[in-house]
């Protein structure tokens, strides 16, 4: 099998030199919210967002360094597959959610009095 073929799908490779980019974003993605966490006097949910923007953040500094998908049309189907597999990911982490978001609250005793919509 000649080189060629084996490199025709189109996948990057990266350089030592991207690899110590990537290496080092996400070394300082992973200690901002460490830092937020431990360290910070800012509110709770101000610490929450900050730690879910470095999350989203890192996921995509992962995505671009080491995993090399960029926007060129050789990409297409990876990229295809990873929007549709984080599409997948959603609904069942959101549905899981609220589905024991739910079961919590019916699990409270004035939820037997009231409803789930405050109607009696």
């Amino acid at each position: 099998m000649s080189h060629a073929a084996i490199d025709s799908t189109g996948a990057g490779h990266g350089s030592l030199r991207t690899y110590l980019i990537g290496f080092g974003l996400a070394v300082v993605l992973t200690v901002i919210p460490f830092a937020l966490v431990m360290y910070s006097d800012w509110p709770t949910q101000y610490i929450v967002y900050g730690v879910f923007a470095a999350a989203v953040v890192q996921i995509l500094v992962h995505l671009h360094y080491f995993l090399h998908l960029d926007r060129s049309s050789d990409q297409s189907w990876n990229v295809a597959a990873i929007a549709l597999t984080a599409i997948a990911i959603v609904v069942v982490v959101g549905g899981s959610l609220w589905v024991m978001i739910e079961l919590h609250y019916y699990m409270q005793p004035h939820a037997m009095l009231t409803g789930p919509l405050g109607l009696g």
